[in-house]
């Protein structure tokens, strides 16, 4: 159980722009068109609670529209869903203040925290893992301690130790040391556990801490309990364990209304805007996905978020990207419509939804707005 309490707003110190934007880019992967920027001065943030669009026909879509999607969720094991146009509340379906389980989105939230230490020199991303003293259970050999923080951030390592906890792709991981560093994307738990190891380690600073100083009181959070988070793991397979986290549907929700923002929350720049537009485009082209199996969907990935890429990002979805998690949790920002969706399930209860079950809901959204009023 949470304990309620009322959003405060701390002050918080502007960083400015990436002074090397070439910093930050990897050769891999064409780069996507930089999607309009947004207009902040026009923008609306929520304040202790989320304003509700009165008509939705204001925005594009009809009530029956909003019938209809909260129709197919009543169809899945959602638990809590709520999109949100231009920073007010268009619908919400099922109970969006239930705290739980955030599973892999988590590591999108992580990208976020790296940002300002990138911008400020804390946090290096060209720095190696001997460099840092990264090690593990059994040791990592010199080639794989060769592996930069960048490459880290784009699952990119080509170190396929074991990791602490599951829900990976590491099963299909080529053989240990067949891959060098920053050339074959696999998404790996190892890789996002050890940045968090990486995170403490560079800054000095507690993940949770961070997270609640620079992300969750700044955008003022509803449900955010700094007490319930904790890294957990199976300490006998790997020592970097993970930092999982727990927020509500509608705590969701800001974190991707910062992002649609381009990290700007009511003229405070909380995560530099340049980390923004470089984490969220595909680094790794759906082209170069692995297992190969994951050429065939519709996600590229990014600085820990999954990117719409090729066929899939166009028209309404041009920009378009998303935190991924197990069994249901997802963050999904479609800047080409001024729209964010969050949606959650109940980890631990044994009812999932999966990608394509909620993104046959996300999909139908966007062609109802884009039935009305062209796109």
């Amino acid at each position: 159980m949470t304990t309620r309490r009322s959003p405060r707003l701390i002050a918080h110190r502007a960083v400015p722009p990436l002074a090397v934007v070439g910093a930050l880019a990897c050769s891999s992967g064409p780069r996507a068109p930089t999607p309009a920027p947004v207009s902040l001065t026009a923008a609306v943030y929520p304040s202790a609670a989320w304003e509700q669009i009165a008509r939705p026909e204001s925005v594009g879509w009809t009530r029956a529209d909003l019938d209809s999607v909260r129709a197919r969720l009543a169809k899945l094991h959602t638990t809590g869903f709520i999109a949100v146009v231009g920073g007010r509340v268009l619908m919400e379906y099922g109970d969006v203040q239930v705290v739980s389980y955030l599973a892999s989105v988590r590591k999108s939230v992580l990208s976020m925290l790296f940002g300002n230490h990138i911008a400020n020199g804390t946090i290096r991303l060209d720095k190696t893992l001997a460099e840092i003293g990264i090690d593990d259970l059994g040791g990592l050999t010199a080639q794989e301690q060769e592996a930069t923080i960048r490459d880290l951030l784009m699952a990119r390592s080509g170190v396929y130790h074991a990791a602490s906890n599951s829900g990976d792709d590491l099963a299909s991981a080529p053989p240990r040391g067949s891959q060098p560093h920053g050339t074959y994307y696999l998404y790996s738990n190892w890789d996002f556990n050890a940045l968090g190891t990486i995170f403490e380690t560079e800054t000095g600073r507690n993940i949770y801490d961070a997270l609640e100083s620079d992300l969750a009181r700044p955008i003022g959070m509803q449900d955010f309990d700094r007490s319930i988070h904790r890294r957990t793991g199976d300490t006998t397979q790997s020592i970097h364990l993970a930092y999982h986290m727990h927020f509500s549907t509608r705590d969701m929700a800001r974190i991707g209304y910062l992002m649609l923002r381009q990290g700007n929350w009511a003229g405070r720049q909380l995560v530099p805007r340049d980390w923004v537009r470089e984490s969220t485009r595909a680094l790794t082209p759906v082209s170069e996905m692995n297992p190969p199996n994951r050429r065939t969907g519709r996600f590229g990935y990014g600085y820990l978020w999954w990117v719409l890429d090729g066929a899939s990002a166009t028209g309404p979805y041009a920009g378009a990207f998303s935190g991924h998690g197990a069994v249901g949790q997802y963050i999904t920002v479609v800047p080409a419509l001024d729209l964010v969706v969050a949606h959650k399930t109940r980890p631990g209860e044994g009812r999932s939804v999966s990608g394509t079950q909620y993104y046959a809901v996300v999909d139908y959204l966007v062609s109802a707005r884009c039935r009305a009023v062209a796109c």
